[in-house]
């Protein structure tokens, strides 16, 4: 059994994988990471390996207490990958985007993949049929995109996102403002989609991250969305490196 560890700015990700199945998944914050590591491995006493992705949240000592516990793999610019990396700024490349490329190699090894990762920010990764990876785009997250426009003017208000349903004409100030957010992420992940669809054929497109299932109904273009694709890339990544 596996353990995997995707730790974000306040919130680690704990899953557990037996073979290529995920068991368990749970995300705690970062305070109480530790607390419920110790539990998570006393309920799977089977877990050999783990691997973890970080923002930078857990100093060395922390890595090394993780370590004491069990056999450590961290995603960094040296973890051997299953693909051919392109990127010219390897040292600044997000773990997160290097395990989502990863798990495109689950299924789509030698085919054009397109990864949307739609969380905090909304990433685009995408690895040719070749099995290079490219690179991509980063852009604004839709609950980043709310946050802008109440923190940055004197008079709009903090908002829930809201589902469009297609009405993208707004006639109050609310709705203006859902229509602005949610119907331009959706006009920017199409009007991508269809910026590589010109360029590769053949392409096949994921929506993974938070806003996936929000995303998904709401966009034209044809996609499979998979809001556990990146434990899947980090268990994938786990597995690779393991191997004899």
């Amino acid at each position: 059994m596996n353990l995997i560890l995707d730790a974000g700015n306040s919130y680690v990700k704990i899953a557990v994988f037996k073979d290529n199945s995920l068991v368990f998944v749970d995300s705690v914050l970062y305070e109480y990471f530790f607390d419920n590591l110790t539990v998570v491995l006393d309920k799977y006493p089977n877990i050999k390996y783990a691997i973890l992705s970080s923002v930078g949240v857990f100093s060395s000592k922390e890595i090394k207490k993780i370590k004491k516990q069990i056999c450590l793999v961290e995603v960094n610019n040296e973890t051997k990958l299953p693909f051919f990396n392109l990127y010219k700024t390897n040292k600044t490349l997000g773990r997160d985007r290097l395990s989502l490329i990863g798990a495109s190699m689950i299924e789509y090894s030698n085919k054009n993949v397109l990864v949307i990762d739609a969380g905090t920010c909304i990433t685009f990764d995408f690895k040719n049929k070749e099995d290079q990876y490219l690179g991509g785009a980063i852009s604004p997250g839709v609950n980043m995109r709310y946050k802008a426009l109440n923190y940055y003017t004197s008079s709009l208000p903090f908002l829930e996102k809201e589902v469009i349903n297609g009405d993208y004409l707004g006639n109050s100030t609310e709705s203006c403002m859902h229509s602005g957010i949610v119907n331009g992420v959706i006009q920017e992940i199409d009007g991508v989609i269809g910026q590589y669809n010109s360029d590769y054929k053949d392409l096949t497109v994921i929506l993974t991250g938070g806003d996936a299932n929000f995303l998904s109904l709401q966009l034209k273009s044809s996609i499979f969305a998979n809001s556990n694709f990146l434990l899947e890339g980090l268990n994938y990544l786990l597995n690779y490196n393991i191997e004899e």
